[in-house]
């Protein structure tokens, strides 16, 4: 009998959809938008839609698996759940528990995910990573400047003038913040983007900027600098809710629009029209995840935040600097959650680097990975270093649903529930601000079992079962303790099966920020508290032919690893139809240089890796850059992370995935 019930997408994303779930004969069968839905009212991408055959797949792990001889076998639950606890007794018996490292990321938005974080804080305290591969520099800077990174609701839109979209393809990764802007054009809103690559949002907009990647906080120094000579920007602001300006008009003076020109190679008039447009209040800034993924790139996000506060366009409606909207995921009890008093040691790894960390450790040595959520062995930069890492230590254990690149290497495979098999709610940092129910709809298959029942097995084994003694409900009441006396339960949530969340729906209205000083800071005192420098810089990216000119030569061109259109980092490769290839999308005047055609065979290398894939020819891509998918496995032509670097952000929190210069050559 089929059956069309309500739920609610997993997926790290912006948009957190609604969904109506087709069930027959206990199987998913169809995935489709819910219309009732506030804000992403029935429509949903392709990712959404593949949520049917990733519950289905061939591929699904159905049972736990253990590696003999370089071969895996299927074992009982009753041995692995033995054999890994007597591995994490005997580690934290001789080593300590920080011993283990816990390797997670955000492959999903259930509230229960968190639990593996409770499972290690009992277990004494871990190794944990640290930062953010995608947005956590960004993070940091705006928590900088702002106290916060937090922007304004979806609807607050319509009363925007002026949009710039600055390094975010919407089409692509936020379709429901598409539909708004092309609400937003119809009405008569002008729409710019910046970006390096002309993408399918740039197709809708009034005006498409290229910039050359990793020079976008130049650009905002040039706007900056014309508003300023301009006289346009917002003094009243600017003095009664800022400090620090005058650290910025300094850093301002000290470079000359001919020379940001050079840098950024936009047009000196294009500064002037910007700041005009800035000026042209309301202005809003929808800012992407890419722009930060640089040596630089805190900094970058900075210097965009600067403009949007001397133009006067923070706290009003239709403005703001947007970015994240951490602040939804910040109404939830997540302490009562994961109980980070109880871990009694405690050590940290730079995600970005936590490879060579590995390979370093000596107080004490990592001798058991435990990874959650996530597929290292795909995500992290110098993929060479990630795998000689991983397969350094004594035990690797990974819970998942597919055999990932970091599965093949692991000692132990647990099979995870996916989408639909336990019931959760989800919620999204980046975009709206409304939690989803997603209930429980069919039985997993084979022995896959839920991350939960996978905690609490393990921590009856090791001796604190009674830290994870709650029913699923309990669970996820728990996590709403901090809403109660807004008027939200688990019985509302899962009655109305969507909650909008109490949260500024125009951020800083009262112009009251999070900082130190309680106002906007241009140079940042949580910076000095953690022990860095809070000024503005004219930092450059660690790869380019001004900071490395011996570099470029060998290096010319740049490359951007972006988030392939139809999956969810690496998570839907393996149910695509058709086998996934490896597409070198390259600008047309390095297709010139090179006598390259579409359809040709290439190897782009650098010196931490080559990769191979076929050629594409973008008219529209700014010169000397080249564009790639994230995400692809070994199988299927090899990550593209074999070429990107390890460091971290200039504020320590973010990766410098897009700090990348290859070459490219013609092969076969």
């Amino acid at each position: 009998m089929e059956t069309i019930q309500h739920s609610a997408c997993p997926l790290n994303c912006w948009d957190n959809c609604g969904l109506q779930v087709t069930v027959e004969d206990g199987k998913v069968t169809k995935v489709n938008g819910d219309p009732d839905h506030p804000i992403t009212k029935g429509k949903i991408c392709s990712r959404g839609r593949m949520l049917a055959d990733r519950a289905n797949g061939s591929e699904r792990l159905l049972f736990p698996l253990k590696q003999v001889n370089g071969q895996f076998k299927q074992i009982p639950w009753n041995q692995a759940l033995d054999e890994i606890t007597a591995k994490l007794t005997d580690v934290k018996q001789t080593y300590g528990s920080t011993a283990v490292l816990h390797s997670h990321d955000y492959a999903n938005n259930g509230i229960l995910k968190n639990l593996d974080q409770r499972f290690f804080n009992c277990y004494g305290g871990v190794t944990e990573i640290v930062g953010s591969l995608c947005w956590g520099a960004g993070i940091e800077a705006q928590k900088w400047d702002f106290g916060n990174a937090i922007s304004h609701a979806p609807n607050d839109l319509a009363t925007s003038k002026n949009i710039i979209v600055w390094g975010r393809n919407a089409a692509r990764t936020n379709m429901h913040f598409y539909e708004k802007l092309l609400e937003a054009k119809k009405r008569g809103a002008t729409i710019y983007v910046i970006d390096p690559v002309y993408n399918a949002t740039a197709k809708i907009a009034n005006q498409y900027l290229s910039v050359k990647p990793g020079m976008d906080g130049f650009l905002a120094i040039g706007m900056m600098k014309e508003m300023i000579r301009l006289h346009l920007e917002d003094r009243e602001f600017i003095e009664t809710s800022t400090i620090g300006f005058a650290d910025l008009l300094e850093l301002i003076n000290g470079i000359s629009l001919e020379k940001i020109s050079e840098l950024t190679e936009v047009p000196v008039p294009v500064f002037s029209q910007f700041a005009q447009i800035y000026a042209d209040k309301p202005t809003a800034t929808y800012m992407g995840l890419g722009m930060q993924r640089y040596r630089n790139g805190g900094n970058t996000i900075r210097l965009i935040d600067a403009l949007v506060a001397i133009s006067g366009n923070i706290g009003i409606p239709g403005g703001g600097a947007n970015y994240a909207n951490i602040q939804v995921g910040q109404s939830f009890s997540f302490e009562q959650l994961t109980l980070p008093n109880r871990r009694q040691r405690h050590r940290q790894f730079p995600i970005m680097h936590q490879a060579e960390e590995v390979l370093a450790a000596a107080d004490p040595p990592i001798k058991m990975i435990f990874v959650t959520c996530g597929n290292p062995l795909t995500q992290l930069p110098n993929t060479s270093i990630a795998e000689k890492a991983f397969s350094s230590v004594e035990t690797l254990v990974v819970m998942d649903s597919y055999m990932t690149d970091t599965a093949k290497l692991a000692d132990y495979v647990l099979p995870v529930a996916v989408s639909f098999e336990e019931e959760d709610f989800y919620y999204s940092s980046m975009y709206h601000h409304y939690v989803n129910y997603g209930p429980k709809l069919v039985d997993p298959p084979g022995e896959a079992k839920s991350d939960l029942w996978i905690w609490t097995k393990l921590a009856e084994h090791l001796g604190f079962g009674g830290d994870f003694a709650f029913t699923r409900e309990q669970w996820m009441e728990m996590c709403l303790a901090s809403l109660k006396n807004q008027g939200i339960s688990l019985e509302k949530l899962k009655k109305q099966r969507w909650i909008e969340l109490p949260v500024q729906e125009i951020p800083w209205a009262d112009r009251k920020f999070q900082t130190p000083s309680g106002k906007y800071e241009f140079t940042s005192s949580l910076a000095s508290i953690k022990g860095m420098d809070g000024q503005l810089t004219l930092s450059l990216p660690r790869e380019s032919k001004w900071s490395q000119p011996d570099l470029a030569k060998n290096y010319p061109y740049h490359l951007l690893t972006i988030h392939p259109l139809r999956s969810n980092h690496s998570q839907h490769y393996p149910i695509w139809k058709n086998e996934p290839q490896v597409r070198v999308e390259i600008a047309k005047n390095i297709a010139d240089q090179l006598n390259l055609q579409d359809g040709d065979r290439v190897r782009v290398w650098n010196e931490r890796g080559t990769i191979e894939g076929t050629v594409a020819i973008a008219g529209k891509i700014h010169p000397d850059t080249i564009v790639m998918d994230e995400g692809i496995s070994k199988v299927f032509g090899g990550s593209v992370n074999q070429l990107t670097a390890t460091l971290e952000s200039d504020n320590g929190l973010g990766s410098t995935l897009y700090d990348c210069l290859v070459n490219i050559e013609k092969i076969g």
